[in-house]
């Protein structure tokens, strides 16, 4: 090959490098890949010769159906409330200059919340009080003036009669009687509206301290020391008696109008119905509250936005771990269902169509049937149709399952399936 010389300026004279002749091992390349390639088949046409140990039935837990007496319990989705909630608010518009009471804290029927400037509801009550002494003196003085008069005319009268005075006197005397009354009673009239006055100024002095009307615990303050608060100001804070507490959750009107021909069917009343029923309520951590519930109320009518009617329960709450705003979930037993059959829940696998199950037979082989399920009863599940009581379920990994595949059966162990499930999810894949 010739030699090629580069045209550029910087390369003048630079010859390009030879060719490399190739090595003796990349010339016997294509041998050598022949030669791994009738091994490896070699290798392989002798394992299938040799054969592996075939792989036995898969071990898998199964479970019998069982039949029962079952509790029916049904679940809610609940808000926790006050038992009583005072909205604390200012009856008359003046400066907030003390705040009384710890945030949070529990306060007794009649303890001081907040204080307002009294100085300007006395200055009026001084006024009113005032007032009503002057009024009350010119009441003495229109009494001690009818008094008069009055005698005038019982002493004018005879003397009249005999003569001895002119009709003018006496008219006279009667005309200042009429008079005097006139001012008594126009004198009785500012008395009252001067009590009136003065008792109005008391009240308003006396909605400047204000105080908890209920034993409970008290909110934040919404308004500050130096604030100008008024009845338009909305609440200063509340207090909610927290012990007992109430769980409120609305039921649909067709849940109601079932409760209400069981109920009729039992031949009891409403009220105590609902009260021999036994309460749960399961937090949002998932733990479920020690106290049992007592029904409190059923709302009087059916929520025409949403179908739907408000029920309360009460529930023992003795050291305020319950507050008001929270969430939860009520539940209670609605019923008790006889000889139900009963899976583990996890025995079922749920398609878009309905549900599955894989069953076990006599002969060990996997037959996969369709059922009808029911409500939920713990971590079983109640089947309405599909199963009798025996059937052997294939209590974990139904996905796996096959139509006719054997299996080697073993009795379910609820606590080693959660273990092995919770092991293979933490292993990394």
């Amino acid at each position: 090959m010739e030699d090629i010389n580069y045209q550029n300026d910087d390369f003048a004279g630079v010859k390009a490098p030879a060719p490399s002749r190739p090595s003796p091992l990349r010339r016997e390349h294509p041998r050598i890949a022949v030669t791994l390639l009738a091994v490896v088949t070699m290798f392989l046409t002798g394992c299938g010769t040799m054969g592996l140990p075939p792989a036995g039935p898969p071990d898998v837990e199964v479970v019998e159906v069982a039949q029962k007496d079952v509790p029916i319990t049904k679940d809610w989705v609940a808000t926790l409330d006050g038992f009583v909630n005072a909205q604390i608010r200012a009856q008359v518009a003046g400066l907030l200059i003390k705040q009384n009471y710890t945030n949070g804290g529990f306060v007794r029927k009649g303890d001081p919340l907040f204080e307002i400037d009294p100085r300007p509801f006395q200055a009026a009550l001084d006024a009113a009080q005032g007032n009503l002494q002057q009024a009350t003196a010119d009441l003495q003085r229109a009494e001690a003036t009818l008094g008069k008069t009055e005698l005038d005319v019982t002493r004018y009268t005879p003397l009249a009669k005999q003569g001895a005075i002119s009709q003018q006197e006496m008219d006279d005397a009667v005309q200042a009687n009429i008079g005097a009354k006139a001012q008594a009673e126009a004198a009785k009239a500012v008395i009252a509206s001067a009590k009136a006055a003065v008792e109005n100024a008391q009240l308003n002095r006396s909605f400047t301290n204000i105080n908890s009307p209920i034993d409970g615990v008290a909110g934040i303050a919404t308004a500050q020391v130096g604030d100008f608060v008024g009845p338009q100001s909305g609440a200063l804070t509340a207090v909610s008696t927290l012990n007992p507490i109430l769980v409120s959750f609305t039921v649909s009107e067709q849940e109601y109008l079932d409760t209400k021909r069981q109920i009729a069917k039992m031949g009891v009343s409403e009220t105590q119905a609902l009260r021999n029923l036994d309460w749960r309520l399961r937090l949002t951590d998932g733990t479920t509250y020690p106290q049992k519930g007592i029904f409190y109320a059923l709302n009087r009518q059916v929520d025409v936005k949403t179908g739907s009617i408000l029920v309360q329960v009460q529930f023992p709450n003795p050291d305020s771990f319950l507050r008001p705003g929270g969430y939860g979930s009520i539940s209670t037993t609605v019923r008790i269902q006889q000889g139900a059959l009963l899976v583990p829940q996890r025995a079922v696998s749920e398609l878009q169509a309905g549900f599955l199950v894989a069953v076990v037979g006599s002969d060990n082989k996997v037959s996969i049937r369709p059922v009808e399920m029911g409500p939920k009863s713990g971590e079983m599940w109640i089947v309405a149709e599909g199963l009798k009581p025996g059937d052997r379920v294939v209590a974990d990994g139904v996905q796996k399952m096959q139509e006719g595949m054997v299996v080697k059966p073993k009795p379910y162990q609820p606590g080693m399936a959660t273990a092995k499930n919770s092991k293979e999810s933490s292993t990394p894949q």
